[in-house]
């Protein structure tokens, strides 16, 4: 059941005189059930673990069973939302750029995370472990790249636009270049030798895909340190599609931004308490990252 406080904001954000049923219980009959999916920055029994007190909070939040589906790549969280088999997703930007491309802006950001200094947004690093002499970007030309996924903002996106803004072709400039398929594995891959760099997503001092991974007893953080950062990217958004009712989006819409008062324990876990709340984002917030993936489009076009 929805909480009390949860229904009046729901109410509040209604047109004057709609009934509250009408506008709400139709979406409920049509989707009794919704599928919310993310991408795999971790492995996925990590993400199951942190997210479950979530999920029984959004289902009670809005009604209805709400599922979690850990995706197996980034393409696969925006395929899965384009064919109705996912109802709701947690997106990089650039995932979500993809995803406004390919459906031709037929997707709408509702919310992103503000972090813990309330910033409402992350940036790209690149680490080297911390025996490594390199010092800068030069210093590791010849040398082995981890990049995240195609898709992914921060780990590969990004870090090809910053690149290229300071005159480097990473295909020419580094020895191999290796996708690693998540944050995670990009740090193992830099651990293990795979490679002598790897680009992350980092938020701030606290908040990092690394220090999540020390958390997890999956890494040392004085084992390594950053050479390069980027500047701030957009954050991730939960992402409907458009062609859901719109009575459904503004109603998990709301249960995000309610829940760090609504249910703070499952909220803080999530963001293994660095976050501060939900943040009510609009597609054009977005639009750097839009381009951003269009130019990466244009490099592709050009080496094919």
């Amino acid at each position: 059941m929805l909480s009390r406080r949860l229904a009046l904001a729901l109410a509040a954000s209604l047109p004057f005189g709609a009934p509250v049923l009408a506008q709400t219980g139709d979406w409920r009959r049509a989707h009794p059930e919704l599928v919310f999916s993310i991408i795999p920055s971790e492995n996925s029994s990590g993400v199951l673990d942190r997210y479950a007190p979530f999920m029984a909070y959004l289902s009670q939040a809005l009604g209805v069973k709400v599922t979690l589906r850990v995706a197996s790549d980034y393409a696969a969280v925006i395929e899965s939302l384009r064919a109705g088999q996912v109802h709701f997703a947690h997106m990089g930007p650039a995932a979500y750029a993809r995803a406004a491309i390919v459906t031709q802006n037929g997707v709408e950001p509702l919310v992103t995370m503000a972090n813990s200094q309330g910033a409402i947004g992350y940036y790209s690093v690149l680490y080297v472990r911390a025996a490594d002499p390199a010092q800068s970007l030069a210093d590791l030309k010849g040398r082995n790249l981890c990049l995240v996924d195609p898709n992914s903002a921060s780990g590969n996106n990004v870090p090809r636009y910053a690149l290229n803004k300071l005159g480097i072709d990473p295909e020419a400039h580094f020895g191999k270049i290796v996708y690693s398929g998540s944050h995670e594995n990009a740090v193992i891959g830099l651990s293990q030798g795979t490679c002598d760099a790897a680009f992350n997503w980092w938020n701030t001092e606290r908040e990092s895909n690394l220090l999540r991974m020390v958390a997890k007893n999956m890494a040392r953080a004085e084992e390594y340190r950053i050479i390069f950062r980027s500047d701030l990217i957009p954050g991730s958004p939960i992402t409907m599609m458009r062609s859901t009712p719109e009575a459904l989006r503004e109603a998990v819409r709301r249960a995000f931004i309610e829940a760090a008062t609504a249910d703070r324990e499952a909220f803080l876990r999530i963001s293994d308490g660095n976050a501060t709340t939900y943040v009510s984002v609009k597609p054009e917030d977005y639009q750097v990252m839009i381009d951003l993936s269009r130019f990466i489009d244009q490099m592709r076009r050009r080496r094919s």
